[in-house]
């Protein structure tokens, strides 16, 4: 078990039904390997919602509106679009970089891995952009570092609600709509 999902288990219990995936097929269709730490995580808690705020996204989620491959389909079109307007990040620059949804917020922020030509895949750093701004900020840890982080308030985001995270906090699995 990864280091952020050790500490989320301590934060909020597994659920008692892993979810199987066939990570083959999932990283074949998006053309890239992802990291360790987030297939875990899918295994243990799946595409979820914590503390009524953030939405991590599951290949084949149960509820469509969070599906992962949808999302990293549909996000590197709708990306360049905002691009014709706003500046990249600079963490962006870099030639062949990109960026891949891994959650979503109920406000629309997007939380993305930043993906760099020959960086490991369990190297990934987490990129938030606001939802109705140019905005971006880059934490060098994992997806699974990154939510436990800031459920515990050692990482505080600028962009993400001031209301996250609860102070009782709250976990579901998404499910079919």
């Amino acid at each position: 078990m990864t280091n952020g999902l050790a500490r989320l288990s301590v934060i909020v219990p597994a659920p008692s039904e892993p979810r199987q995936k066939n990570w083959d097929e999932v990283e074949r269709m998006i053309g890239l390997e992802l990291p360790a730490d987030y297939k875990e995580f899918i295994h243990v808690y799946g595409g979820s919602n914590w503390d009524d705020y953030l939405y991590v996204l599951e290949p084949g989620c149960p509820n469509e509106n969070y599906d992962f491959l949808e999302w990293a389909e549909h996000q590197p079109e709708d990306l360049q679009d905002l691009w014709e307007f706003e500046k990249k990040p600079a963490e962006l620059e870099v030639e062949g970089s990109q960026v891949i949804p891994w959650a979503t917020t109920d406000n629309g922020e997007c939380l993305y891995w930043l993906v760099r030509p020959g960086l490991d895949p369990n190297q990934w750093a987490v990129m938030v952009n606001e939802v109705r701004g140019s905005q971006w900020e880059h934490f060098s840890v994992s997806c699974t570092q990154f939510l436990a982080s800031t459920l515990t308030g050692e990482v505080r985001s600028e962009i993400l609600s001031s209301s996250y995270p609860l102070s009782a906090h709250e976990f579901r699995r998404l499910q079919t709509v």
